[in-house]
Parts: C-alpha cells; structure tokens; sequence
C-alpha cells in the first residue's frame, strides 16, 4: 500500500513555509518597540508602554474585507487589501478614541499560492506600518475543498489602547453639534456584492474596461483604498474636541451613525454638501438603486463623520487645512426622532 503523505491531500506545508519565510522581512518592519521576540512563535509578545496612561482601556476589534477580495482576485492585484483590512479595523477602534497597539491577521485559502500570500502579507504590513503599529502574529491556513481554485480569505483583529476618561461613547454629542465628514477614497471596504452585480452582471462589463465617469478601469475604481482617519484625527482627539465619531461601514449612514447618538438626538445630513464620488453615481444610475439604499449601502465619499461643537468648528477646520486634510460640514445634531438619521437629498 502506497504511503499516504499530506501533501497528496492538497496541503503543501513546504510550500506555506517558505512563503512565509519570504515575509519575514515585512513582518519585522512593522515592529515596535513593545514588541518582544520573533516571527514565528506560538503567539505574539507585547509588552505595552502606559506609563502615559492614568487609567488605559484595550479595544479590540475584528473584521475582514468582504467581496472587495473577489475583485482583487479576478485581477491578479494582491497588495491593497491587506492595506484596506489594516485602515479599516484602525478606523473602527478609533471611533473610541483608540490608538492601535497591534494587529493580527489570518489568511485561509485552498491551496497556498506562495506569490500572492507574500503580496497579501506585504499589504497588511504596509498597512500596519502606515498606522505605527505592530503586525504581532497571524494565521495561514490551507484548506482543500473549502475555497474555489484561486479563492482566499483575509481577516484580522487589532487591540489599541484609550485613556478610560477620553473613551469616545457618543455620550457627549448634543443637540447643536456639527457634523463634519471625512472624505472616502471610494467603496472602502463594503457594498462589493452590490457593486459587482451592477458592473459585470446588469451592465456586463469587465474589470480592466473603463468608463468616460471614472478616472481608470473598474478595477481601479472598485480596488480605491480603504483610507486611514488615524493621523487625521490624532489632534482633534488630543485636544478633547470630538464629541463622537461614525465609520461609514456597511450600513453607510443610517445604520452607522445612530450606533453614537444618544436618546432623543437626531442627525440631518445634507445630500449636496460634499462631492459625491463618481462610481457611486454610476452605480446609482446603471443599478437603478434608489437614494435611500445607496446611502445605506455605501459611504457615499465620506468615509467617518466626526462630531463636534459648533463652538469648535474654527478650531478643528484650522487643525485640518493646517494639515492639508479635506473636510466637509454635512449636517447637524437635533433634538427630536430618537437616533433617526435623515439624508435630505439635493435639490435638483
């Protein structure tokens, strides 16, 4: 009887290994200072610095990047997304007021394609270098029969840390407060299976061709990155001036920003008050996908809505441009309809 290896079951640990052996290198230039040992171990040290914090909160938070990955993998572009799930877990602690401390990752696919994990790897390093914090260890896992031939999956989770006193509950945000936008790069990371369908299914296209609206190929539009609020945001947080933050994920605006308001505040945002990015036009016409779900479903091009007291406006608005960071004032906080959010469409 022939001896049964595992290789001949689909699982090729050679190969895993040396892929990841090519990623060391990524790895370690995502390291901090609180990092202690290598790549490698059974799990990853940290040994965090709160000599700075009277009373520091870990938040933690896991996510992953959706169908966003089906058009990286119909194109071959492997180095963005492990970007975008690095920005978009970032984002979601910092809602909090978090700053992030580490990151974790976890690749699964059928069979372990050595240049596209490295690719994939490169991405989510480049990610957590952007964003000061460590890639502190993962997951690969080759899976036979669980995903289509060429198929992966990508994941993570990031801690970060908040002084307990200046933990961003949306407790704060009152009746008078602005809220001001933050613009998106595109999709971000959510409304892929709605946008696909529209592209390559009701209008029939394909990823490389292009359109007279957009500025590159479907590709290029639909693989716009996932940005990062994190340097955006630092001052304002530091000088106590946001009152409550939203990231515009799945659930765009009115799914997202009542997770925030407190009972008995409502939010009036103005359709019209930020440019609204082409390939949400595009995908409103050719969809035929009204006003109301295309401001469920996607950002719209504003990827977080900051809160803040229309007292501090000057303040925050001289913050930004000093930065040179965009900006848009796209609605107010009222008293009224228990965390309702309205979008009031732009006049014609």
């Amino acid at each position: 009887m022939t001896e049964s290896r595992y290789a001949d079951a689909g699982v090729d640990i050679d190969a895993k290994a040396a892929a990841l052996s090519r990623a060391r290198a990524a790895i370690r230039s995502t390291f901090t200072p609180g990092v202690l040992g290598d790549v490698g171990g059974f799990g990853g040290l940290f040994r965090p610095d709160f000599s700075g914090y009277r009373e520091p909160v870990l938040v933690a938070s896991t996510d992953g990047v959706g169908t966003k990955l089906k058009v990286a993998i119909e194109t071959g572009r492997h180095d963005t997304c492990g970007a975008d799930l690095v920005n978009h877990c970032v984002n979601d602690i910092l809602v909090q007021g978090a700053r992030p401390l580490f990151f974790l990752d976890y690749v699964a696919a059928g069979k372990i394609d050595p240049d596209v994990l490295e690719k994939v790897i490169d991405g989510v390093a480049r990610g957590c270098r952007e964003n000061g914090t460590a890639l502190l260890g993962g997951e690969t896992a080759e899976m036979p029969g669980f995903y289509a031939a060429g198929e992966y999956d990508l994941a993570g989770t990031i801690v970060g840390v908040v002084e307990r006193e200046k933990i961003l509950d949306g407790s704060r945000i009152a009746a008078g407060d602005v809220a001001l936008g933050l613009p998106s790069a595109g999709l971000h990371t959510n409304g892929y299976s709605l946008a696909r369908k529209v592209f390559f299914e009701e209008m029939g296209r394909r990823p490389e061709d292009r359109l007279r609206e957009l500025s590159g190929t479907i590709a290029d539009a639909l693989l716009a990155p996932h940005l990062s609020y994190l340097h955006a945001l630092e001052a304002p947080l530091s000088d106590n001036l946001v009152h409550g933050m939203a990231h515009l994920t799945g659930g765009g605006f009115y799914d997202n920003i009542p997770r925030v308001l407190p009972d008995g505040l409502e939010v009036v945002v103005k359709s019209g008050s930020w440019p609204v990015l082409p390939i949400f036009e595009v995908i409103a016409r050719e969809g035929r996908v009204s006003f109301e779900e295309m401001h469920r479903v996607f950002n719209m091009g504003i990827g977080m809505v900051v809160f803040v007291a229309a007292s501090d406006l000057a303040r925050v608005a001289r913050i930004w441009t000093d930065s040179s960071q965009r900006w848009y004032a796209i609605g107010n906080v009222k008293q009224g309809g228990s965390r309702r959010v309205t979008v009031e469409p732009h006049p014609a």
